[in-house]
């Protein structure tokens, strides 16, 4: 059998004596397997940092030239460039109306493909607060023009200063080409109202707090040398297709979308900023007469609990006879031990 590097254990039901093999998490933050409890938990800490106003799901995506600063060596400077740029964007030309909107902001870097494609996913109050009071707007702030012109140049301006201070990945002959390039372009920004709520953009969101670029649902096969993965084609009619990479391609193209160690790609600004979120969404709620925000999860709750509570399944009831209970029987740590020998230690011993 296969090296179990991550640990597991071995439980046996005491009615029906099935065994059941569980391996251990690697609760990476990137891996496709892993994470599901912990993106739930996660779309409902941000529920109660909802307000009873109305928002806008607004998409910041770069032109083709500029997709070769944000991977590579500094890719980091690159990222924290695009976040900066978005924020910077957002406030500001809300400020001149005198107001201060909340924002949550999650990066993605690829498309369905698994090709480069760094954008930012924001979650935007309709309106903000303001001397006056809560303002709310049922249509967005600021015109699709004006957010696109004040973009593209606060972004340009900060790949220009790193291209300066030599932190870009891209050869310094090249990036200024790419610069004017983009400049040349219109820059799309999508602006959209989710017909779900804003809730519906949350979950959304949350399919990427513990996972990048492809799910195990989207592999349909390897034959030992290409993998064979689904795809929604966009300039198709989102119609689903196959695509076939060989296997370095396919690993290359996914591991690309790793970001560097200690990055947060979900960042809040405005209403949502860490330091000043309590009091400032508090004092929203007043002024616009809400009720104070329900915890779905109870205080101190457990990861079993929440298992329980959420996906509605007993972890310890047999999934084989549905009436006995599991009883673990073995357990081994991550190692280099093959299974097999750990199992050996199991065998009754000889008189």
């Amino acid at each position: 059998m296969p090296y179990r590097r991550l640990g597991g254990h071995l439980s046996v039901c005491d009615r029906c004596g099935a065994k059941h093999y569980a391996y251990h998490s690697c609760r990476n933050r990137h891996c496709p397997r892993c994470g599901g409890l912990d993106q739930r938990l996660w779309a409902e800490a941000q529920l109660p940092h909802l307000l009873p106003v109305s928002y806008f799901h607004v998409v910041f995506t770069l032109p083709v030239s500029l997709r070769g600063f944000f991977f590579g060596k500094h890719r980091r400077q690159a990222l924290d460039a695009l976040f900066a740029a978005v924020s910077e964007t957002i406030l500001e030309t809300a400020a001149t109306q005198g107001l201060l909107p909340g924002i949550l902001a999650v990066l993605h870097t690829w498309n369905q493909q698994l090709g480069d494609h760094p954008h930012l996913h924001c979650l935007v109050t309709g309106g903000g607060l303001g001397p006056q009071g809560f303002v709310h707007r049922r249509r967005y702030l600021i015109p699709l023009d004006i957010l696109q012109t004040v973009f593209k140049g606060k972004l340009l301006s900060k790949l220009q200063a790193l291209l300066r201070e030599g932190r870009t990945s891209v050869p310094h002959h090249s990036a200024h080409q790419y610069l004017r390039d983009a400049s040349r372009r219109t820059w799309n920004i999508d602006i959209r109202r989710p017909f779900g709520g804003p809730e519906q953009v949350v979950n959304y969101f949350a399919r990427y707090v513990r996972k990048i670029a492809i799910s195990d649902h989207r592999l349909v096969s390897y034959d030992g040398h290409n993998v064979c993965f689904q795809y929604c084609d966009r300039r198709d009619g989102n119609r689903l297709k196959t695509a076939k990479l060989d296997a370095p391609t396919f690993c290359r193209s996914f591991l690309q979308h790793v970001l560097p160690a200690g990055f947060v790609r979900i960042r809040r600004y405005g209403l949502l900023s860490n330091r000043v979120r309590k009091p400032l969404l508090d004092r929203c709620r007043d002024l616009l007469g809400a009720d104070p925000p329900l915890l779905l999860a109870p205080p101190g709750e457990s990861r079993l609990q929440a298992l329980r509570r959420i996906f509605h399944v007993e972890p310890e009831l047999c999934p084989s006879c549905k009436l006995g209970r599991l009883i673990v029987r073995a357990q081994w740590r991550a190692s280099r031990t093959p299974l097999d020998a750990i199992l050996a230690t199991l065998a009754p011993r000889a008189p």
